[in-house]
């Protein structure tokens, strides 16, 4: 059997997944990203090459492909493939009736319509503004002195919203430590930040050509309040992929690894 690997060094999370010559996955790791992203892919990759027998390191692999903002610092990578192809394949493996994707990383906003095939058919990116990324989540989590999923849980109990008008991560900060100060209902405020990032999100899926359905790929994914309020604001609906939604770019790599490995052998 042979296997082969993708690998998504992101600027907060570093993922890793190894195929088999079936597209089934053997193996899977997500890590914190550290300050060096060939030290990061070393060990994401080393992780999963470990959870499947008869492989000792990212050689024994078939095909590599790296992808993500550090993708050419995958060790043994034979190739690499953008972020944004790589989550359009990997969405698109996982459930091919998806045609349109948000992805929230750690510093970028994307919106990416999917091809029939799982190419990327269009796609807009929000980076010049950290707002509304996962660093965003992560500021906000701590203004409220919680992890991000007591976040998300606080949110989802709001009867009310306050709305977040900073359209500044740090200003937004400012904000929100104000309104807890004044007093003002905390899970109406989570409420209020969740449909801020919903609205930054409308502009991306409208670019990206969603017009019934969408799904959310990302570490923020997860985050059941954000689904709530992206349903409300884009009146779209969401579709939870059944894969890890954050392991979309690095399935994404592997299927295209998997693909170009076995055309390779023919």
């Amino acid at each position: 059997m042979k296997y082969f690997g993708g690998c998504d060094v992101g600027s907060t999370y570093t993922k890793c997944v190894i195929l088999d010559e079936n597209g089934k996955i053997a193996a899977d790791c997500t890590l914190r990203s550290k300050i060096n992203p060939t030290e990061s892919a070393e060990l994401a990759l080393q992780t999963a090459v470990e959870k499947v027998p008869g492989l000792k390191s990212g050689k024994d692999l078939a095909y590599l492909i790296g992808t993500g903002y550090g993708r050419n610092k995958v060790p043994f990578a034979d190739e690499n493939i953008s972020e944004i192809s790589c989550h359009a394949m990997g969405v698109h493996v996982t459930d091919p009736t998806v045609k349109a994707i948000i992805d929230i990383g750690g510093q970028d906003v994307k919106g990416i319509a999917i091809a029939p095939d799982g190419t990327v058919k269009n796609f807009a990116m929000n980076d010049k503004c950290a707002a509304g990324t996962g660093r965003f989540y992560e500021a906000m989590a701590h203004a409220f002195e919680m992890t991000l999923p007591e976040f998300s849980a606080l949110s989802l109990t709001a009867k009310n919203t306050i709305p977040i008008t900073a359209q500044c991560t740090v200003f937004a900060e400012s904000e929100v430590i104000s309104l807890v100060g004044e007093g003002k209902p905390m899970d109406e405020i989570a409420a209020g930040i969740q449909m801020a990032v919903a609205k930054r999100c409308f502009v991306m899926a409208k670019k990206a050509g969603a017009t019934d359905s969408i799904t959310l790929t990302g570490g923020c994914a997860k985050n059941q309040g954000l689904k709530k309020a992206i349903e409300h604001v884009l009146k779209l609906k969401v579709i939870e992929l059944k894969t890890d939604p954050q392991l979309m770019g690095a399935l994404g790599a592997a299927e295209y690894a998997r693909q170009k490995g076995l055309a390779e052998v023919k």
